[in-house]
């Protein structure tokens, strides 16, 4: 079928105009991902590109991080990937356009009526390159839903996460089989957010959490309907093809003396195929970009169809049309419905119906008085152009960035500290005050001295006790000191450790309250192997909540059975600016050793800290059953009376030690024998 050419409108939509960045804002580093090609057209890359766009004209650096269609654009970015060590800054393009990285091929899953997102085959490594550095503010991932090119991003993300969701149907396989992975890639986003409500929803339902609601923006055009027949029908194709060849088969059973045309907007026209009958066919026209963007379209048109199912709604389209005046006829689908509402501002249709589609439009065609009702509620419907939709994200990763800690500190008293000798400490320790140890104090201050420690925190559980008496035993000494501290177990959100404490912190208060007392008493907030599910630790959220006041992470401890929760704990302290911190949480003299901080010495916690953000962590392989199970010898095979009799790893030989029991020959036994 001929296509014939649309005519530019002599009205062209008024540009969006940029907004300032906020003064308070420093230009940001920014990466958005989206797990399309972005050589294809559709909603989550236009939105994508909308934004971006935005943001660089602000002043931002931005990148565009996609999949490649093809082969095209990879060798590109593998050799801008090889530079990124030695000139960062050259990943972004001069000007205000957003540069788009191509990171490589991937398999195409089929789902049923959807667009195929490739899942990632070779773009690991690339994604790692990109991020590994820690080199950007933000990394912006869009439907993280998508298996392996979001994943790979959030999986390799040092920096602060923002996660936007498009997606509005359940995706069997995401939230309930795949569900405990994804738990654990959406636990490391800072910041989430969903383009429409109907998303919100679906996501809150097996993922809670808060989501800041993000609709796509619009164009701001003038409405430039002409009231004089014939009404003038568009549609967009970025919808599934199903949803066109519905739009097809209503329009055919339109009367054959309802005067109307069709406009089908496409952004490749010349990939678009209409079987339509005859007598309507010179009434269809399909045009492109090349020729009106879709906001002039829809400025001119009375009625907008969209059709989709649910697959790949265009939501956009949909605003865009609402506020050009030109009134929607949707399916019934939840993100169409949320926005015309049950026939205030447009009309509705089942999904997969083209009868009752072909009835909606005839009433339209013949009744003005219904057309000009729903266009009046149309612009009484407030909608936001693209960049007040920029200016809620910039607002949203104003907020992350000034979470961040001050990585200059004070840099006279360092300078100050760097006189003094180094010395090493472990910041996480008990001893037999803790109901789970039973190594005396005694016995530890000897091993970690014997052992090159120049300070030790003892930690124990709900009680200052040990720490008192150690620190009364390190007052005779010119060359160790004790942190006063305790590992104090809060109502419900798991453990936090108090360094400096002047007096016991009762158990089962709130977070806030624990912190707030450490604080009132001069000490540290320590957060103790925050991401180890086997102990009690505080969720991600609540780490959000608390990360203004936590003055130090426990980025290393020996203790973790699986060595990803460390790599977690040491992922947030970077994107935070916390300082990394590192304790044995030795319950038995033979686990100190494990881990190492050294800094130059101290007085005091203010001192502590700042030679705490020069500090290097060494740490020393120690075999975690063996240590595990001299805990569970000492506290639990061993009568009450024994416990206190510990004595300190003996050396021996070779440099190794062993644990001394009580002092029991056979001559000891033969005579209690015979007693």
């Amino acid at each position: 079928m001929a296509r014939t050419r649309w005519s530019r409108p002599s009205r062209s939509p008024r540009p969006p105009k940029s907004r300032p960045r906020p003064e308070s804002l420093a230009p940001l580093s920014i990466v958005q991902f989206t797990p399309f090609p972005f050589s294809e057209r559709g909603g989550i890359n236009e939105y994508t590109r909308r934004v971006s766009e935005e943001l660089a004209r602000r002043g931002h650096s931005v990148l565009i991080a996609a999949p490649s269609g093809g082969r095209g654009g990879v060798a590109e970015t593998k050799s801008a990937l090889a530079g990124l060590r030695d000139d960062p800054d050259a990943l972004f393009a001069p000007g205000e356009e957003p540069r788009v990285l191509s990171m490589g091929g991937g398999v195409k899953i089929p789902r049923s009526g959807r667009r195929q997102a490739p899942v990632s085959v070779d773009m690991g490594n690339r994604i790692e390159a990109l991020l590994g550095s820690g080199r950007f503010d933000i990394v912006h991932v869009h439907d993280p839903f998508v298996p392996g090119f979001s994943s790979n991003a959030l999986r390799h993300s040092f920096s602060l996460n923002v996660g936007t969701f498009h997606e509005t149907e359940e995706r069997p396989f995401a939230t309930q089989f795949a569900r405990p992975l994804l738990e654990i890639f959406f636990g490391r986003l800072d910041a989430r957010t969903a383009s429409s409500r109907t998303s919100a929803r679906l996501l809150n339902r097996y993922f809670p959490g808060s989501y800041e609601i993000t609709h796509p923006g619009i164009d701001p055009v003038e409405p430039a309907q002409s009231e004089v027949p014939p009404l003038k029908i568009a549609f967009s194709e970025r919808e599934e093809p199903g949803a066109l060849r519905l739009f097809l088969r209503a329009l055919r059973r339109l009367p054959p003396d309802l005067e109307w045309t069709a406009t089908v907007y496409a952004d490749e026209p010349g990939a678009v195929q209409l079987r339509v009958a005859r007598q309507i066919r010179d009434r269809i026209k399909v045009i492109g970009p090349d020729q009106a963007s879709l906001s002039e379209l829809l400025s001119h048109s009375n009625v907008f169809v969209a059709a989709s199912n649910g697959p790949r709604p265009d939501q956009a389209a949909v605003r865009q049309a609402i506020a050009s005046g030109a009134v929607p006829v949707t399916t019934t689908i939840g993100r169409y419905v949320e926005l015309v509402g049950d026939g205030q501002r447009g009309l509705l249709f089942p999904a997969g119906d083209p009868v009752t589609l072909a009835g909606q439009i005839q009433r339209l065609g013949e009744d003005g008085r219904l057309r000009e009702r729903l266009r009046s509620a149309c612009g009484k419907f407030e909608i936001e152009t693209w960049p007040e939709v920029a200016d809620r994200f910039e607002s949203t990763y104003e907020r992350l960035v000034a979470r961040r800690h001050d990585p200059a500190g004070n840099e006279a008293l360092r300078k100050k500290l760097r006189d003094r000798p180094l010395i090493d400490v472990d910041l996480h320790m008990h001893t037999d005050h803790s109901s789970d140890c039973a190594t005396p104090v005694k016995v530890l201050i000897e091993t970690a001295r014997d052992r090159g420690f120049g300070a030790i925190a003892i930690t124990d559980h709900n009680e200052v006790s040990g720490a008192r008496e150690a620190a009364k035993v390190a007052e005779e000494m010119d060359d160790f000191k004790i942190i006063v501290a305790e590992e104090v177990k809060t109502g419900e959100q798991g453990e936090v450790i108090g360094l400096f404490l002047k007096e016991k912190i009762p158990k089962g208060l709130t977070m806030d309250e624990t912190i707030a007392e450490i604080k009132r008493q001069g000490g540290l907030v320590y957060v103790p192997h925050p991401f180890d599910r086997l102990h009690s630790v505080p969720d991600y959220e609540n780490l959000l909540d608390m990360v203004e006041d936590i003055d130090l992470m426990e980025v290393f401890n020996p203790r973790v059975a699986i060595s990803s929760f460390n790599e977690e704990a040491e992922r947030f302290a970077r994107k935070y600016n916390i300082i990394p911190a590192a304790g044995s949480d030795s319950h038995v003299a033979q686990g100190l050793g494990a881990v190492r901080n050294r800094l130059h010495d101290f007085d005091g916690p203010e001192e502590f800290l700042e030679a705490m953000r020069e500090a290097e962590i060494t740490r020393r392989h120690k075999n975690l059953v063996y240590v595990q199970a001299l805990k569970f010898i000492q506290t639990t095979g061993r009568p009450k009376a024994a416990k206190r009799e510990v004595e300190a790893p003996r050396a021996v030989k070779g440099g190794r030690r062993k644990a001394r029991g009580p002092k029991q020959g056979r001559g000891s036994k033969r005579a209690a024998g015979k007693s």
